[in-house]
């Protein structure tokens, strides 16, 4: 597996592990009535602090322990990582990206729709979270797909 094949695989499995935790909170909060002001902001702040973070990690923890498994098991100081980008490299990241940005953007007019209508801001709010996260999934997707056909 490829460096940016590694690194699409992380990044969409703890994408896709943020959405599921914000699906299913948005649906305790709605269920017990308390869809409020607080309770949202703090669950919106928790997701992007964990996107950051989880990210991060996973993408060290993906390359660091093969790393030092490698420099283990071989014994060498240095280790050789193909990280170089080529020209496919940047046309499927583009294709992924403008993917991305498709759906974030049809998931925005969606929620301007949503707040025109009369319902409340955090509706239009969560909605444009939801749909960041969903553009950033369904990029990676798109991405890891591309580099098996090729």
């Amino acid at each position: 597996m490829t460096f940016q094949q590694k690194n699409n695989t992380v990044s969409l499995t703890s994408f896709s592990l943020l959405l599921i935790f914000f699906i299913v909170r948005i649906a305790q909060l709605v269920r017990n009535q308390n869809f409020t002001d607080a309770a949202v902001i703090r669950l919106w702040i928790i997701v992007v602090i964990l996107s950051v973070f989880a990210t991060v990690a996973a993408i060290i923890l993906t390359h660091g322990i093969p790393a030092v498994i490698e420099r283990v098991r071989t014994g060498k100081t240095e280790s050789e990582i193909d990280d170089m980008i080529d020209e496919r490299d940047q046309r499927i990241d583009l294709e992924g990206t403008f993917l991305t940005y498709r759906i974030t953007s049809i998931g925005t007019f969606i929620a301007s729709l949503t707040f025109a209508l009369g319902q409340p801001p955090l509706v239009m709010f969560s909605l444009l979270l939801f749909f960041g996260l969903l553009g950033q999934i369904a990029g990676d997707a798109l991405r890891l797909k591309r580099y098996q056909e090729e």
